[in-house]
């Protein structure tokens, strides 16, 4: 039986096992660098997402780091037998990461980091046990983790009558209970699907109409306009964005050298709330109020009653499918000395062509990078140029032959 011995110091440490830092791990193993990764494996994903939903990407969107070969998800689908023409079930995808996982990052170190330091020649990581480990480069691969968006109008109401969707991973307990879905991207509209399967009577309030994508929204029109068609026929890979602009997301090097107002404006444009149309036949029973806004919440009897414009309605439940505003002041792991060097943008560290923040050595992947790579950095079809990307960097670094742009 092999015995895990902590280690103590490396040249990279990766904070983060999910798709980025999975990827990046592997990248960065495969070109020789000393490498440790910290978290637990896919552990976002385990713990925060419903049993029951399916990946919002197309197959070929989905690969985690390695797009051909045997650590491909063309090779893991062979060993489970799952066929590439459905979107991938989230048990699935997991037990791919985990499969990646076991054979790029054997020794991945699962304990928690809670602080991350400037220390004499790189970084020193606090763990939650009380060790400390040091790496002369940092790369934050934390995803989603504490970025949950929480309206105002919400804040003193009790948890256990509104919560975020990130806090279930099944909706069995809400069986016989009415429950308001707030929200009309993917995961206010397949919570409102897996709910209704579990039994629950929902009803979703949005702002305005849901904007259903792909092929299946649009197989039930009467006809299909000249955009539609295009649309369908030439989107792009990953179908991020809405076409023609959802070629450019596909290239986030290229897209690394807009200047700030047009990548901020590319971010608008493509990550806008909407929801698969793979969901839309599972919409039979639920309730939509559409173009309306919330203007009070507050306890009623043993629920929670939601006033709008013109009227006012009672929920058992309310669930948040608001989804989530990026700021890596809320990771909590930064000393404030070091989060205050970093140079940000409504909560997102700028980064060089390397992910390289303004602190020499400290790197950020997947969603903390949107801001400077665009909206490709938000879905798993970013991890294979993230990874290569930084795995480069590094190693053109360490030789010498690279400076930061």
């Amino acid at each position: 039986m092999t015995v895990f011995t902590p280690r103590t110091d490396s040249e990279v440490a990766v904070i983060g096992a999910g798709p980025f830092g999975l990827a990046v791990a592997s990248a960065l193993k495969g070109s020789g660098v000393d490498t440790l990764t910290l978290g637990g494996a896919m552990s976002f994903w385990r713990e925060h997402m419903p049993r029951g939903m399916r990946l919002r990407s197309p197959w070929h969107a989905t690969y985690i780091g390695h797009i051909k070969g045997p650590l491909s998800l063309d090779s893991y689908a062979k060993v489970l037998g799952i066929s590439p023409r459905e979107p991938l079930l989230l048990e699935n995808f997991v037990d791919y990461g985990l499969w990646i996982q076991a054979q790029a990052v054997p020794d991945l170190d699962t304990r928690k980091v809670d602080r991350v330091e400037k220390a004499n020649g790189g970084f020193r990581l606090a763990l939650a046990d009380g060790d400390a480990v040091k790496a002369r480069r940092v790369v934050v691969a934390t995803g989603l983790m504490n970025q949950q968006l929480i309206p105002a109008v919400f804040d003193g109401i009790p948890r256990e009558l509104v919560s975020h969707a990130s806090e279930h991973t099944g909706y069995e307990a809400f069986r016989g209970k009415r429950v308001a879905v707030i929200g009309r991207g993917q995961s206010a509209c397949e919570s409102a699907v897996l709910l209704k399967r579990s039994g629950a009577e929902v009803e979703l309030i949005c702002h305005g109409d849901i904007h259903w994508l792909g092929y299946r929204a649009l197989s039930g029109k009467q006809s299909w306009s000249l955009r539609d068609f295009l649309s369908e026929r030439l989107a792009s890979p990953s179908r991020v964005g809405p076409f023609p602009i959802s070629w450019l997301v596909e290239v986030p090097g290229f897209v690394h050298r807009f200047p700030e107002p047009a990548r901020a404006g590319l971010n608008r444009r493509s990550l806008g709330a909407g929801a698969t149309g793979w969901l839309k036949p599972d919409f039979d029973g639920i309730e939509i109020r559409a173009g309306s806004r919330i203007i009070s919440a507050s306890v009623k009897d043993n629920g929670i009653e939601l006033r709008f414009e013109k009227d006012a309605a009672t929920f058992d439940h309310v669930l948040l499918g608001t989804g989530y505003r990026i700021d890596i002041a809320r990771l909590g792991v930064f000393a404030p000395a070091m989060l205050a060097a970093i140079v940000r943008r409504e909560g997102l560290p700028l980064l060089s062509a390397g992910f390289e923040s303004s602190i020499p050595g400290l790197h950020f992947v997947g969603a903390s990078a949107v801001g400077s790579f665009g909206p490709l950095m938000r879905f798993t079809a970013g991890t294979p140029f993230a990874a290569r990307t930084v795995a480069r960097f590094i190693q053109r670094a360490r030789d010498g032959r690279y400076a930061a742009a």
